[in-house]
């Protein structure tokens, strides 16, 4: 029983804890690395098509990667951001291996010259909807 009230005491705190810090990005700016990626194996796996939490990317679509240290500044699935640069607004459908930092990398579908057009860049992003 002990143990139980435990974890529930720490479920709630850590809820807590995580909660405010999503909605409190929203608006904010980040300046970032910004690279870009495709759907093919040589660059994720061996199912190039579905990201990190099992959304299906298609090509056309805008959305991101995002670096797991952003991961821990609010950023989470579903967030919007502006990418400068960039018309419209990106959603964050997958994250990146853990060796990057302060980076984001774009969806570009199949389009490798696009990627590579891309190159990498710094850029701005900011909350549209965390």
């Amino acid at each position: 029983m002990k143990k139980a009230i435990i974890a529930f005491v720490v479920a709630v705190m850590t809820l807590s804890w995580a909660l405010p810090a999503a909605a409190g990005i929203q608006g904010k700016s980040y300046k970032v690395t910004a690279t870009a990626y495709n759907s093919l194996r040589a660059q994720t796996n061996s199912n190039p098509s579905i990201a990190a939490w099992g959304d299906r990317l298609k090509p056309g679509m805008k959305a991101i990667a995002v670096s797991r240290d952003l991961l821990g500044r609010g950023f989470k699935r579903g967030t919007r951001v502006k990418i400068s640069g960039l018309p419209g607004e990106y959603v964050v459908l997958d994250k990146m291996n853990k060796r990057w930092r302060n980076k984001i990398d774009i969806y570009m579908g199949k389009n490798v010259q696009a990627a590579r057009n891309w190159g990498r860049r710094h850029v701005t992003i900011t909350v549209v909807k965390a």
